[in-house]
């Protein structure tokens, strides 16, 4: 089963278009991302692994400052 010169040429001829669509979309994907960087930033994937992240650092409130334990008079 012999294909014609036309029939491949026609098929060669899409299959190039298609690549080039393919190359000019990544590129365009690519320089796209490259200026939003804040869409790589890593974040928790499920409320559970929010939960745990959040609850393995103190409160900000004991972060910012100290405060020493009231005393106790009686």
């Amino acid at each position: 089963m012999h294909e014609s010169p036309r029939h491949r040429s026609l098929i060669e001829s899409i299959r190039a278009s298609l690549l080039m669509l393919g190359f000019g979309l990544s590129v365009l994907a690519f320089l796209i991302a490259i200026d939003r960087p804040e869409w790589f930033h890593l974040r928790p994937a499920t409320g559970t692994a929010a939960a745990m992240a959040n609850a393995s650092t103190p409160p900000a409130t004991q972060t910012a400052q100290r405060v020493a334990p009231a005393r106790v008079i009686g």
